[in-house]
């Protein structure tokens, strides 16, 4: 049968929509999948961020709060120091926070409300006067019945992030409504009305700026600006276009225009200090103005929007008048959407932009006592915890000690260095609290602003004769055995070892005094005298009393250790003799007093903690032969320059060759160490005298303290003893001294007066 020819019209093609594609269908679906996980993951980055810890908080670190009451120690030179740190201004007459006049002796502040571990403190209007260094008359003006006013602590910086950024963040309802009014004015006017993005906001910024004829205006709105600096890199392309409108819209869907513009202000770049960013409208107050964002006016909150658009372009340090013409623009657009008035505009944008000179913002002003705070931190707590959870730490450190030390340190290194021809001569010093260990000041670098070389804290260096009064402590521990006339041989001597190396002191002067009494023999700092009594009493005797001291070192088992062959740091002789100084109290020394989280409520304290190691009658004895090395030994230069009615007490040291100059002193107020030196050890010509102890007189007498006032134990009575012989002798008999003794004297030998004359008849032939 034959085949059916087909015809091309008996053929019927099925033609489907291109739409209805298998193959098309297919990359729809797998596309759509990619879009919708790629919303997802866009989605859970905007949630992750801004629901998380949304930055790297430093923690911040302040000084202790200024606290004014009657009776407190104060100069007004140092006051006024203070204040200016604090920004606070001088006026003549008070009427705001942050301001203050002084009239004579009459001081007048208005302080700043502020925050403390245990409370915040309100504004308080109050006035006192300083009269002989010494708080009177303090009175309230808010008609409250305060005995004690503080002041908000200085911050000397914080521990920061890898990436440094430094913010202060504010809360929305904390901001003033004018600086708002400005940056929504001048970046987003419909900020509250749109979803995210808005498309007549880019109309607008259009037209705007086609009839400045420059940009005057962007079409970002702050949702979008938030995304780009807060989620995205600095990118530009179409993709990350996309990425940031669709976050935008995301981010006005989960939260309310309030978080979005809170985290806006904290969030923006608005400077750079050095290394470190300054983030946040809270931040750059302080960087421009010196002054927290509350304290502000409308001129400054203008200024800042300004920079909004390039912090760099329109800096007001480098480009004053390009952001002086900034600045005017944003308050223009203030008045033309009817913020502000016509008058008020003409009135303001005339202002200077009242910029600081020099940024108030310093990052760890004070670096060797940063590295202190640093070092007792990480003891508890994790690296990154205190760069990124915003804690905030409450030091002992005191600014009108701390400027004190670092001015005298300055001016009398080089000059030393100078006059004995020495170069690269170094320095450290401690400064702490009698009675409390705190710390009030440290200088590690003869540069005081040296981030660097710890010297304060890590030069470990022979101490010389600062180790003497250990040694006599030791002694007069022992009251059966030694009193402050007990007579010591200062001859000279020799030891040989079995190894045969032989040990062979001399004194400073190379000259040998005989017999002299225990007090004399300190107060002027002899060697021989020194070493036999550290060989009668043992070096273990001596290592123990040391280590009761608060030595934590291993400590040199041999007789050289008598005179000071003992290595420790400024911060570690200061450990020691605060433990004299405090009478015989040992005590850490410390430099937190508390830390608190970000909204300042308490994590750790560092309470005050102390232990009788000695017993308080033997310190009595070594403190007023400690007076006496200032009164009449190698100390007495300081009554050049201190008054004589301040009682201080102190020893000198200085090393072989005069390779370290060492002093330790204290008042009733405050323990100050000094040491200059060579990093390399080399020899030097200074002394403990005529170095260390210069920069600690010349520091401690621009410091308004109490005397030391020795607390008498009733065991210790007072005695007439012989210069000389150092036995008990009459009152009237012309070489008698009083000296106080631990115990009963029936054991010291008595001698009449040395001419042998009664004491009535020694003082009426001295008369005649």
């Amino acid at each position: 049968m034959p085949k059916k020819k087909l015809s091309a019209k008996s053929i019927k093609v099925s033609h489907r929509p291109w739409y209805l594609n298998r193959t098309f269908l297919k990359c729809l679906a797998v596309i759509s999948l990619c879009f919708i996980a790629w919303l997802i993951y866009l989605d859970a980055q905007v949630r992750y961020k801004f629901e998380g810890k949304r930055w790297a908080l430093p923690a911040q670190v302040y000084a202790r709060s200024l606290e004014i009451y009657d009776g407190r120690a104060l100069n007004l030179q140092n006051l006024k120091q203070e204040l200016k740190l604090l920004n606070y201004r001088q006026v003549g007459d008070v009427q705001s926070a942050g301001q203050y006049s002084v009239q004579g002796a009459r001081v007048n502040i208005v302080s700043r409300p502020h925050d403390l571990p245990g409370g915040s403190f309100p504004s308080a209007n109050f006035q006192f006067s300083i009269q002989g260094d010494v708080v009177q008359n303090l009175v309230s003006l808010d008609q409250n019945d305060e005995q004690l006013y503080t002041l908000e602590p200085f911050k000397i910086g914080g521990i920061y992030p890898r990436v440094k950024e430094e913010r202060v963040l504010v809360k929305i309802e904390e901001l003033p409504k004018e600086l708002i009014a400005a940056l929504l004015v001048t970046e987003d006017r419909d900020f509250y009305h749109h979803f995210g993005i808005s498309p007549l906001s880019i109309l607008r910024a259009m037209w705007v700026n086609l009839r400045a004829g420059r940009v005057v205006q962007g079409g970002s709105t702050l949702t979008q600006q938030l995304v780009k600096n807060f989620y995205l890199s600095r990118e530009r392309s179409i993709s990350r276009k996309f990425n940031e409108a669709f976050m935008s819209l995301m981010l006005e869907a989960h939260y309310d225009k309030d978080a979005i513009l809170e985290t806006y202000l904290n969030d923006i770049y608005l400077g750079q200090s050095g290394s470190t960013a300054i983030h946040g409208f809270g931040m750059a107050s302080q960087f421009y103005f010196g002054k927290a964002l509350q304290y502000c006016e409308l001129n400054e909150f203008a200024l800042l929007v300004a920079m909004v658009k390039g912090p760099s372009y329109y800096d007001p340090r480098r480009f004053p008048e390009r952001a002086f013409r900034r600045r005017n623009l944003v308050l223009s657009l203030m008045r033309d959407e009817g913020v502000i008035s016509e008058d008020y505009y003409q009135e303001i944008s005339g202002r200077s932009l009242g910029v600081v000179a020099k940024p108030k913002f310093q990052s760890n002003r004070y670096p060797a006592f940063m590295d202190l705070v640093k070092r007792q931190l990480r003891r508890e707590y994790n690296e990154d915890d205190l760069r990124t959870e915003g804690l905030r730490i409450y030091t002992t450190l005191d600014p009108q000690i701390q400027h004190r030390v670092e001015q005298s340190i300055t001016k009398l290194v080089p000059a030393l260095a100078q006059q004995r021809d020495v170069k690269d001569l170094q320095a450290g010093s401690v400064v702490t609290s009698v009675g409390t260990g705190e710390v009030l000041a440290l200088v590690g670098d003869k540069n005081t602003r040296f981030n660097g070389f710890n010297r304060a804290l890590d030069a470990s260096r022979p101490i010389g004769s600062l180790i003497k009064p250990a040694v006599y402590l030791s002694a007069l521990a022992q009251p059966g055995n030694y009193n402050l006339s007990s007579i010591l041989s200062d001859e000279a001597f020799r030891i040989e070892f079995q190894d045969g190396q032989t040990w062979e002191p001399n004194n400073f002067d190379k000259q040998s005094h005989g017999e002299v009494p225990l007090y004399r023999a300190l107060a002027n700092s002899y060697n021989l005298s020194a070493a036999r009594l550290g060989l009668d009493l043992g070096v273990e005797t001596v290592q123990d009393t040391l280590t009761k001291l608060g030595v934590e070192k291993e400590i040199n088992p041999y007789p050289s250790l008598f005179l000071g062959a003992q290595s420790l740091s400024p911060f570690e002789v200061s450990k020691f003799y605060q433990t004299i100084a405090s009478n015989g109290f040992n005590m850490p020394l410390r430099a937190i007093r508390e830390v608190t989280d970000a909204h300042n409520e308490s994590v750790s304290r560092y309470p005050f903690q102390i232990e009788q190691v000695v017993a308080p009658e033997a310190i009595y004895l070594l403190q007023h032969a400690l007076q006496e090395v200032m009164r009449t030994g190698t100390g007495r230069s300081v009554y050049k320059h201190l008054s004589s009615d301040l009682h201080v007490a102190g020893k000198t040291g200085t090393t072989n060759d005069n390779r370290d100059s060492w002093f330790a002193g204290f008042s009733g107020d405050y323990l100050g160490v000094v040491w200059l030196g060579l990093d390399n050890n080399g020899p030097m010509n200074l002394t403990g005298s005529s170095g260390a102890l210069k920069v600690w007189t010349d520091f401690i007498k621009r410091i308004p303290q109490y005397s030391l006032a020795m607390v008498k134990p009733a065991q210790i009575n007072y005695y007439w003893f012989d210069k000389v012989s150092g036995k008990r002798t009459d009152e009237h008999c012309r070489s008698a001294q009083a000296l106080p003794v631990w115990g009963a004297v029936d054991t010291i030998e008595y001698q009449s007066c040395k001419d042998g004359f009664s004491s009535l008849g020694g003082w009426l032939k001295s008369w005649f």
